[in-house]
């Protein structure tokens, strides 16, 4: 059984007085808390920046972070046992708020402009939005501040407002500086205000934030206010958009869903964001959701806000009903449930990776796929070397093409996913083609540069869009094989390609392209445990991925004329 807080008892104290956000930082790292691996993350990135965020232009201020962690203690707590007790943060509450505020640009301002909280309910997510919102209002020396919470409906957006409200009117200090009203609280001395505002009360024009809470993002059907709210703040210099949210359900593309994925890319490494925050909770091993140990560390609050015998109540419940389940595993374990998941670990990715020396390829063997996808997006070859002699990993060299008249559009579109296509195609790793197509004479054009570089064993193609260009391969010369699409046939490949990166027996060269693709991909399984890429349900392009497996597959059914049998005995190649 875990203990019953995840404060550590025995962590050193030494420190935390002083800069309580590294103290927890060093104590979730060193083991001494229990924590998931996402919020081991935060806190390597918050270590990691202390060490190397000079070279960016940052720094952190503990002053500031200390100061921040202060304003609570002005506040007190209006529900429960607690109620009329000033609010001591906890210390990964500390971890949190210390960051938003004690981490500066080279210009003195603060560095995040954006914070992401994803715990489980009864976490005390709206008391921390509530104390942010009142800080923006009166701690923040911003004349004419301008708070609002944020939610679809009316009710949802009070309930950060009205805990803001409740606890002025219960802090001496507060109440003799804000107006509190109906609908807004406000300071006349700076002519700041804190109001609600719902999707389906007010459009969000015209104002100009200063701070926002985004507030239960899964419930939003859109980013469209989430969005209207940030541009909003483009005139302020350190404006904060605070998004709280417990897990979201499968939508994809959803508000929760990009905003989640970008998060927790963020903290993966595969986008560095220095605007951006984020605290995520959940349990590591979803298998292991009945597991005291798993549910203390999806619950920085475990044994402060909620109990460890709600949370076995909770499960056994769970245990009797698989719609309880579900619930159990959302709501308290902070895990979506699907029949589609996230397949690549970006721990396990990046230690497949490594330098390649191109020029020592030409004249081996390789297998070579094409995925074409939408003209007006990514197409993707990639070719898989075999290992030859004391090697031991396979290489992937992958190319990616994409129009150039639709370059800046896509960019702005995909703004939450972050795919800097600008930034690939000048660094030569994403290839823009004249026009607002990919130009398919252009794919082909390399594909026969790679023929006479390489001996091509076979070439495996997504049939999709693919028909004119495949009949002037074949018609040149390349081994071109069609790829047929669809559980069975994708099952052994994707396995094995997943298997394969875990033995670490893959070097891909760390190209960014192909590294933001897999950090995309989904795979939708089968009650036979059949499995297959998901292109639909993927937050972003993973094209590159569909090849390597496309490829792997190919290396399985050998030179052309060859096959691969699954358990099905089915041939697939």
């Amino acid at each position: 059984m875990p203990p019953a807080s995840n404060n550590s008892s025995t962590s050193t104290r030494t420190g935390r007085s002083t800069d309580p956000v590294t103290a927890y930082a060093k104590d979730v790292v060193a083991g001494r808390v229990i924590a998931c691996k996402l919020a081991i993350k935060a806190c390597e990135r918050h270590l990691h920046d202390l060490k190397t965020g000079h070279e960016r232009g940052l720094r952190f201020s503990t002053e500031n972070a200390r100061f921040a962690i202060a304003f609570f203690r002005f506040l007190r707590h209006i529900k429960g046992e607690k109620a009329n007790k000033r609010v001591a943060l906890e210390p990964w509450q500390e971890f949190g708020v210390g960051s938003m505020f004690g981490w500066k640009n080279a210009d003195g301002y603060r560095r995040f402009r954006t914070a992401y909280w994803e715990v489980p309910k009864k976490s005390g997510k709206s008391l921390l939005a509530s104390g942010i919102g009142l800080y923006g209002l009166v701690a923040d020396k911003e004349q004419g501040s301008e708070v609002y919470s944020v939610a679809t409906k009316r009710d949802q957006a009070r309930i950060v407002f009205g805990t803001a409200r409740e606890m002025v009117r219960r802090s001496p200090e507060l109440s003799a500086m804000v107006v509190s009203h109906k609908s807004a609280i406000s300071v006349e001395s700076t002519t700041s205000k804190f109001e609600p505002l719902s999707s389906d009360e007010k459009s969000g024009d015209g104002l100009n934030p200063h701070f926002v809470t985004v507030d239960e993002l899964h419930r939003h059907k859109s980013a469209a206010l989430r969005n209207l709210m940030e541009s909003g703040t483009a005139s302020r210099r350190q404006p904060m958009l605070m998004i709280i949210t417990t897990a979201g359900d499968n939508t994809p593309q959803s508000a929760y869903d990009i905003e989640h994925d970008y998060a927790v890319k963020v903290l993966e490494g595969t986008f560095e964001d220095d605007s951006y925050f984020a605290f995520v909770t959940c349990v590591d091993d979803p298998a292991k959701w009945d597991d005291p140990t798993e549910w203390a560390k999806a619950n920085p609050n475990l044994g402060v806000t909620v109990q460890l015998n709600f949370m076995a109540k909770m499960a056994a419940a769970a245990r009797a009903s698989p719609t309880k389940k579900a619930e159990f595993l959302r709501y308290h374990c902070n895990v979506r449930t699907s029949d589609i998941t996230r397949a690549i670990d970006m721990d396990v990715w990046a230690q497949n990776g490594g330098k390649i020396d191109l020029a020592s390829l030409k004249g081996r063997s390789c297998y070579l796929a094409i995925d074409l996808s939408s003209k007006q997006d990514i197409t993707a070859t990639l070719k898989l070397f075999p290992p030859i002699g004391d090697e031991k990993r396979f290489i992937l060299v992958p190319r990616f093409f994409t129009p150039e008249a639709t370059l800046e559009a896509r960019s702005e579109r995909d703004t939450r996913n972050k795919a800097t296509y600008r930034t690939w195609v000048e660094a030569g790793f994403l290839e823009a083609t004249p026009g607002n197509v990919v130009d398919h004479a252009r794919v082909k054009e390399t594909i026969l540069e790679d023929a006479g570089l390489y001996q091509i064993e076979t070439a495996p193609y997504d049939p999709w869009n693919a028909m004119q260009l495949v009949l002037e391969l074949a018609d040149a010369g390349v081994p071109v094989v069609e790829f047929i699409q669809g559980l069975r046939s994708y099952t052994l490949p994707t396995k094995e390609f997943l298997n394969y990166l875990v033995d670490t027996k893959f070097n891909h060269g760390n190209n960014p392209v192909l590294t933001w693709m897999a950090s995309n991909l989904c795979v939708q399984k089968d009650k036979n445990e059949n499995m297959m890429p998901v292109k639909g349900r993927s937050a972003g392009r993973i094209d590159g991925i569909t090849s390597g497996i496309m490829a792997r597959g190919a290396s399985l059914a050998g030179p052309i004329g060859g096959s691969y049998l699954d358990k099905n005995d089915l041939l697939v190649l």
